[in-house]
């Protein structure tokens, strides 16, 4: 028997390395082991921002050093690195795509663009013979297709290698007329043979064109289907707005991120807001497919099932970050379930196939609007759990003690004036104070998941605003506020309103609203710390196991901000890894960390010679596990001012990895 044993193992071994060479000399290669690559933004079409690469740990983590540096230009780039067939792919210079070496960081090639390349990232899609390997991004506007290997045009994808988005939007009744070229953020999805992109609404105000989900053929760039944002006559949720409104409304866009269960073939698609954003007297109704989660049939577009997370949205509350997949336990049985966190601080989680959700969601009555022409909803939905992971109020005992005391008393006057009512207080004439601001909780890249152990984390941040709405003339839509605090006296906001009911008489009226953070003399926020929190939850029991302020800023030390502070709004994603660590980055004190996903604990920490606002990726290359990320944001979005800024620093995309 024992002969006959071994033979059989050696005619096993000799069939293996045979059918390697096959699969290798045709281009083809067995399946790697799940979450072990990062070939699409946030690590795969699953958004989960999880590596099981496990190679770096809490153990070892402080033996990590620069494996290589590729210099980006002066300019700032948020590009969640790709990895495919050896090279690492980044945005760098003037807009130019760069292929390097995944171990050395050398420059395999550069392709250059003369208009803007989609800020976030790009996919990246191989045949199933892997003789055809082709990268597709956003470009001026257009769906664009390269090779990955060489960075030349796929002459045979749509028209010279790309496809003008406008024309999926007048094949769906829209008129683009003196529409500029569509270029959105969101890079999308590949699904098989599809790219899955989200419309950009394109303009801040009124005149904003809907948001579609498109569908392209990865091969020859044909539009495939196309799913209405804003539904058409006759479709599910074109009675929750005005008759036409597909002719004269816009927004309802996927700026954020989407995530496409694979196995399932579900593409979840979280919403942003009906324009405009901070008022909805002209589109009156729930307005789906406003602020809804919505999953989608990914080889048809078929609405499988949605749920509206913000009803008639007037605080931009659009969903702003990728629905992440997990497997739980309820019961002792496994349960695959759609997780979606918010800026106002909450994470609805529904079953992934029916919709169900997992623990109550309550309808609250919310306060309501007292501007003219303005109907908001009576209700908003509040999930039972998890709990927040934001903080969702801003009362006097809040404000920043770290500020001069005429400043503390100038916020103290503003937030007696405004209204103030909690999370839902709608924009008003006189001005209301929102917090979490349509800035806060949470943003694109700040979640990432154990998908497998039902964890989640999430990059929490507070920043109230101040939303005003002003008469035509006062701002442009949107427009950042400028100039001083401004306390709109009882009378005023009377003779204000009187003035808008008298407009209203005469026809529609587009109140505007301009961004107000209420920032300071030295730009941080008047509330006080923590700025910045990472909160870990267990989504098997629905509870918070820990949260931790996230960082620090780099202030004088006479000003006394403790090094616990938090930063101050943060951009950088979060990076979880099989090794039991989440890499999180913050901006205003330049610094990389290594948090112990037990405890919260940062067991390292590394200064960068820049903020970085983007998402690191993981990857394995030559046997050692890397950590690469944009370094590449400058002084960080926003950043505090004691009093002024040094010249900023040059950008670049450094790997770290353990020693060879």
């Amino acid at each position: 028997m024992r002969p006959l044993l071994i033979a059989v193992c050696l005619a096993c071994t000799l069939a293996c390395a045979a059918l390697a060479t096959v699969l290798a000399q045709s281009g083809e290669r067995p399946a790697p082991r799940p979450y072990t690559t990062w070939n699409a933004y946030l690590g795969g079409a699953h958004s989960a921002q999880f590596t099981a690469l496990d190679q770096i740990t809490a153990a070892n983590v402080s033996r990590l050093q620069v494996a290589w540096t590729f210099p980006a230009g002066k300019r700032t780039f948020l590009f969640n690195p790709l990895a495919a067939d050896g090279l690492v792919f980044v945005l760098a210079g003037a807009n130019d795509l760069v292929a390097l070496d995944a171990t050395t960081g050398a420059q395999v090639w550069s392709r250059p663009h003369p208009g803007a390349v989609a800020t976030r990232g790009l996919n990246y899609w191989r045949s199933a013979d892997g003789r055809d390997r082709r990268l597709l991004y956003m470009a001026g506007g257009f769906l664009t297709a390269v090779d990955a290997r060489t960075g030349q045009t796929v002459a045979a994808f749509g028209q010279d290698g790309r496809v003008d988005l406008r024309a999926g939007l007048s094949a769906s009744g829209r008129s683009i007329d003196g529409l500029s070229p569509l270029q959105p953020t969101n890079p999308g999805r590949i699904f098989d043979d599809l790219v899955i992109v989200s419309l950009p609404a394109q303009a801040a105000g009124y005149d904003s064109n809907p948001g579609d989900v498109h569908a392209y053929d990865v091969r020859s760039g044909a539009l495939r289907w196309v799913f209405h944002s804003l539904p058409a006559a006759g479709e599910i949720g074109a009675d929750t707005w005005p008759a036409d409104a597909r002719a004269n409304h816009g927004g309802v866009h996927n700026w954020s991120e989407l995530t496409i269960d694979e196995a399932r073939g579900i593409a979840f698609v979280p919403f942003g807001t009906g324009r405009f954003d901070f008022y909805g007297g002209d589109r009156p109704g729930q307005n789906l497919f406003a602020n809804s989660l919505v999953a989608l049939d990914a080889r048809t577009g078929r609405r499988l099932w949605h749920y509206q997370i913000v009803h008639h949205d007037v605080w931009d509350y659009d969903l702003p970050v990728a629905p992440k997949l997990l497997t739980i336990r309820q019961n002792g049985r496994p349960r695959d379930v759609v997780a979606q966190a918010t800026k106002h601080g909450f994470v609805f989680v529904f079953d992934r196939v029916t919709g169900e959700p997992i623990w109550p969601i309550e309808e609250r009555p919310v306060p309501q609007s007292d501007v003219p022409g303005e109907r908001t909803w009576p209700t908003q939905p509040v999930p039972s759990k998890p709990a927040p992971f934001a903080r969702q109020s801003f009362t006097e005992r809040d404000i920043n003690p770290y500020l001069p005391d005429e400043e503390r008393r100038a916020i103290r006057a503003r937030l007696q004036s405004y209204r103030n009512e909690g999370l839902f207080t709608p924009p008003s004439i006189r001005g209301s104070i929102e917090m979490p601001g349509h800035s806060g909780g949470t943003n694109w890249g700040g979640v990432a998941v154990d998908p497998d152990r039902g964890e989640l984390y999430v990059r929490s941040v507070a920043l109230p605003t101040m939303l005003r709405l002003l008469l035509p003339g006062g701002s442009e839509p949107g427009a950042v506020r400028a100039g001083p605090s401004t306390i709109v006296s009882a009378d005023e906001s009377a003779r204000l309103t009187r003035q808008a009911e008298a407009a209203l008489l005469k026809g529609p009226v587009r109140f505007t609203s301009p961004y107000d953070f209420m920032f300071t003399s030295t730009y941080l926020s008047p509330i006080g710390p923590p700025w910045s929190e990472i909160v870990a939850y267990d989504l098997n029991t629905g509870e918070i196991k820990w949260r931790v302020p996230h960082g620090s800023v780099a202030a004088p030390a006479e000003l006394g901000i403790p090094s616990d502070s938090g930063a101050h709004w943060p951009r950088g994603g979060l990076l979880a890894t099989g090794g039991g660590l989440l890499f999180a980055v913050s901006g205003s004190d330049k610094t990389l960390r290594a948090y112990d996903r037990r405890t919260g604990r940062v067991v390292w920490a590394q200064p960068l010679p820049a903020a970085s606002d983007g998402v690191p990726a993981s990857y394995e290359a030559g046997g050692r596990q890397f950590i690469v990320l944009p370094v590449a944001a400058q002084h960080g979005w926003n950043a505090a001012r004691f009093p002024t800024l040094p010249p900023p620093p040059d950008s670049a995309y450094i790997a770290f990895a353990l020693p060879k």
